[in-house]
């Protein structure tokens, strides 16, 4: 991800206390209703609800996590040397006191949340405002239910424009779990579904690459932890689609996708 102003890891480098406080509720701009949510946590109190049907991401979406999602006949992958370009949703952000500080802060989480993936990141991420490929988007309120609360949503390959969305919930949780929460929503953007998505998310099928362990950044819990198997058979999946060897899994056929602004 390139670095654009200036980023942040911790509140003394921003010069504000609290750089995630939100505005008073006079003093907030109208902010995008938008009810898509998304989450991720390693808490059993949080729930990841990208995987549901019905978001904004349609027909072409496609998981792996190292469960493959194939509902629409074929399972879409990122092309070699994609990039995705983002920008800040400036309308949600002015629901912070201090929008410049709450922006370097989550510029530092996104940062320090793609080094975790390494070279196994199979895209690279700019920040600009034009021609952009998704939002970073600050929900004005929590979505909780008897299941958990949504920390962050997220969307899957396809040539789509996209929202990354981030619910005040997360922003109150300690760094390292604000961290995972978006490796874990990084893991979708590169394609990766849930664990259990074949279990319990079977309203889309699904195929299993790779070595299935339940002890991965796309489970829930205590189990949910990036390992080094989720980043080797991320890179091993993408080396072989990209080279050619690799154009189908249990026969279902592999498509490699173009974002938005690469088709603009």
């Amino acid at each position: 991800m390139i670095k654009p102003d200036y980023i942040a890891e911790s509140a003394e480098e921003t010069g504000v206390k609290d750089p995630f406080a939100l505005a008073k509720p006079d003093e907030k701009k109208q902010s995008d209703e938008d009810p898509k949510v998304h989450v991720y946590g390693k808490n059993n109190d949080v729930v990841c609800i990208t995987d549901k049907p019905g978001q904004k991401t349609p027909k072409k979406r496609s998981l792996l996590e190292i469960v493959l999602h194939a509902a629409d006949g074929f399972i879409p992958l990122w092309a070699e040397n994609t990039k995705l370009y983002w920008r800040f949703q400036e309308n949600s952000m002015q629901q912070f006191e201090n929008p410049t500080a709450a922006k370097a802060m989550i510029r530092g989480l996104m940062a320090e949340s793609l080094l975790r993936w390494g070279d196994a990141a199979p895209v690279k991420f700019i920040e600009r405002d034009e021609n952009w490929d998704f939002e970073v988007v600050l929900r004005d309120s929590d979505r909780c239910s008897i299941n958990g609360c949504v920390l962050a949503t997220a969307f899957f390959p396809d040539a789509g424009r996209h929202e990354l969305v981030i619910y005040p919930k997360m922003l109150k949780q300690p760094r390292e779990e604000q961290i995972d929460t978006l490796i874990h929503e990084f893991g979708h953007v590169f394609g990766l579904r849930h664990f259990f998505a074949k279990i319990r998310e079977a309203w889309a099928k699904a195929e299993i690459f790779g070595k299935h362990d339940e002890f991965s950044i796309m489970n829930y819990g205590a189990k949910s932890q990036l390992t080094d198997a989720d980043k080797e058979d991320l890179k091993r999946l993408y080396a072989s689609v990209r080279s050619g060897k690799l154009t189908a899994i249990n026969g279902t056929k592999i498509k490699q996708m173009s974002p938005f602004s690469s088709l603009a």
